[in-house]
């Protein structure tokens, strides 16, 4: 059996087992599972209103997958998506509402504030380890806390003590009517168009250019690299960089398209935590996240659907999640036992 076979059906298995244990999850716990999936269906491709709220639940976690994704492809584990995404978030609400200038330019320029702030965040990140060899896990997730809360204060400044900044300018948001007439006045907006191209931005940077093959090399023997010329401490800041930029246009998805604003959180929105199993699903492959983003977004918003329809708890669907994770984390034993059987067939 070949290996790229391999790769396809280890994601796919850990789905189906995940799937079938939490229907046996729903069983025990007093539950028709052929209600909860049928009404999780129908939350997630019931209608146009729901298909375009699903696509707009999974825009975000393409971006905040990419940017675990490209973490891990160079040798870095980036826990600090969230807190890159709170600065992108803030950093294009801002620019969205303070700066009149026409829709051509004010749109971009919104979303490259928010990759910019996503990029310098996370470029904290890897000057800390790069220069004075920090590992890059403690001093993301901490920064997602300081991130939470500088965001909260500036926000809180910027609103004269209220919870939210003002609402974007029409120049800068990402609704689009023609998108919200034909999903039934959803809450899909263009950003989805952003997200899919940022995916052909990771692959082609990574497998078609120079500097990925450099950022790869460094990730994966620094000491070869650094023996062949590279700058290791140099690339590593700029990988995380480059993460902390895609995790930041996550955060400008929110600001400029679903909620039009920036508003004062009581905690985490999860985006940025979920991208690590989007990640870890999609093989930290580009077209893998946006498969493991739409399982993601699709579960997550059709979730809403279960406690009306079948009167099943949302709580279920984040132990399908979890149990979906947990095999995918299992996936080295899944692999044996396909390459085992596929090496058996060929001996017969």
């Amino acid at each position: 059996m070949s290996n790229r076979i391999v790769n396809i059906l280890v994601p796919a298995i850990s789905i189906i087992v995940g799937l079938v244990v939490g229907a046996v999850v729903m069983l025990v716990s007093g539950y028709d599972p052929v209600q909860g999936y049928t009404a999780l269906w129908n939350g997630i491709f019931g209608d146009s209103y729901s298909i375009g709220n699903t696509i707009r639940q999974i825009t975000p976690y393409i971006l905040a997958g990419l940017a675990v994704a490209f973490a891990f492809r160079t040798g870095l584990f980036n826990i600090g998506v969230e807190g890159q995404l709170l600065m992108g978030w803030l950093a294009a609400a801002w620019v969205g509402y303070a700066v009149e200038l026409p829709r051509v330019i004010h749109l971009p320029l919104a979303i490259i504030a928010a990759a910019v702030a996503g990029g310098l965040w996370a470029l904290l990140v890897g000057f800390l380890k790069a220069r004075l060899n920090v590992h890059e896990v403690i001093s993301s997730i901490m920064l997602n806390y300081t991130a939470l809360y500088i965001t909260n204060a500036i926000i809180k400044s910027l609103s004269d003590g209220g919870f939210k900044t003002e609402t974007v300018l029409p120049t800068a948001t990402l609704r689009a009517q023609w998108l919200r007439d034909m999903t039934d006045n959803s809450s899909l907006h263009l950003g989805i168009l952003v997200a899919l191209a940022m995916v052909l931005v990771m692959w082609f940077l990574l497998e078609k250019t120079t500097r990925g093959y450099e950022l790869k090399a460094v990730g994966f023997n620094q000491n070869a690299a650094e023996y062949a010329g590279m700058s290791v401490k140099k690339n590593i800041i700029l990988a995380m960089t480059i993460s902390g930029m895609f995790a930041g246009l996550a955060g400008a998805m929110e600001a400029l398209g679903t909620f039009q604003n920036a508003s004062i959180k009581a905690g985490f929105t999860g985006v940025g935590f979920d991208g690590i199993a989007v990640a870890l699903l999609g093989a930290n492959t580009p077209l893998g996240v946006v498969f493991g983003a739409t399982l993601f977004g699709s579960l997550k918003y059709g979730a809403l659907n279960m406690p009306n329809e079948a009167g099943i708890p949302e709580e279920i669907v984040s132990i399908i999640i979890a149990l979906i994770i947990f095999f995918v984390a299992c996936g080295y034993v899944i692999r044996l036992l396909l390459e085992k059987f596929g090496s058996k067939k060929e001996g017969n």
